[in-house]
């Protein structure tokens, strides 16, 4: 945390703790594992405790609907009732459409043709309206005119007070289940997993050190963070496509800002190694950005979190299988 910088009222612990209790019966409370055998813990300098918290087994399929789950219950009655509307390549559309079809409300999403047809299907199979788009601009500029025409409310993939208060619900599990960590390493998208996660971890144990991963070709919040404001990129691109929104949106970006220690980069190589480590050690199929944080702790913090007990987050697997065998063939994880 940046001395001089204080969480922000909304994310106080009583607030955090309010929107768990708001969420719970929408959501599980997905496991934390230690780490303890495979081919991780001899790659890893002696000493390196690692514990993984398993947020793949969440509803939807990622961590997703704790956000737009506590955004909706936050609307009053009358607005939700009208429905809601979303952008996504993937994840945050399966999310919302599971979070309308849960509390009984319409859901229309807006998703860019080249997106995986397995994550469409899922978004329709859970009720909602997919709209293909041709572009990002084509999606936001769709959405806000049905909120402009027909009231429905904006279920933002990342930004906002009520997004952060519900990720934060992961850090609140974390620190029941795991034993006072040294270190966290949490992906990195729009920052809204990173900043809600961080937001409770540092006023549990105000000594941890957090960390971010984001991935080489879609690096926004790393930029952002160096300009010292949000910005706006013409492309990004990576095999964790959940991970490359080419913008980044005030509050997230500064939750992260003042609460993150580093960030740091993984190339797609690193992501393919981890995923297939994952896939040995655990037995679990990932998505690339869910196999983040153990391309990051193999990488670029192997050397700075070696012989601390750190953690790490498995936050998504909303893949194909087929996808999943094209991306992993031929790694070599030694």
């Amino acid at each position: 945390m940046n001395p001089g910088k204080v969480i922000p009222k909304e994310l106080q612990l009583s607030h955090l703790r309010d929107a768990r209790e708001r969420i719970a019966p929408f959501v599980v409370t997905t496991p934390s594992v230690r780490w303890h055998s495979g081919l991780l813990p001899g790659l890893l300098p002696p000493g390196t405790e690692v514990w993984a918290k398993l947020e793949l087994f969440q509803k939807a399929g990622t961590f997703k609907p704790r956000g737009a789950m506590n955004t909706l219950l936050r609307l009053e009655p009358d607005v939700r009732e009208r429905g809601v509307t979303a952008v996504s390549a993937g994840n945050h559309a399966i999310a919302t459409a599971y979070c309308a079809k849960t509390l009984g409300v319409s859901a229309k999403v807006f998703m860019p043709k080249f997106a995986k047809a397995y994550r469409i299907e899922k978004a329709r199979a859970l009720g909602a309206s997919v709209t293909l788009c041709e572009t990002q601009s084509e999606m936001f500029e769709r959405a806000s005119a049905l909120q402009e025409h027909e009231g429905l409310t904006f279920i933002h993939p990342f930004e906002g007070v009520g997004t952060l208060q519900g990720t934060a619900s992961v850090g609140l599990e974390i620190a029941e289940q795991i034993p006072a960590l040294d270190a966290m390493i949490l992906p990195i998208g729009g920052g809204g997993l990173a900043g809600g996660v961080a937001a409770a971890l540092k006023q549990i144990w105000p000594s941890i050190r957090i960390y971010g991963v984001e991935p080489e070709g879609a690096n926004t919040m790393s930029m952002s963070i160096e300009q010292g404001k949000t910005i706006q990129r013409e492309s990004v691109s990576s095999i964790a496509d959940s991970l490359c929104p080419p913008r980044t949106e005030p509050f997230s970006f500064s939750v992260c800002r003042d609460l993150l220690n580093e960030v740091v980069l993984v190339d797609d190589a690193m992501l393919r190694r981890a995923m297939s480590l994952i896939l040995a050690d655990l037995n679990l199929a990932v998505e690339p950005a869910a196999a983040a944080t153990i391309a990051a702790l193999m990488g670029p913090l192997k050397d700075e979190l070696a012989g601390v007990r750190v953690g790490t987050i498995c936050c998504g697997t909303n893949i194909a299988f087929e996808d999943f065998q094209s991306l992993i063939a031929e790694v070599e994880i030694s």
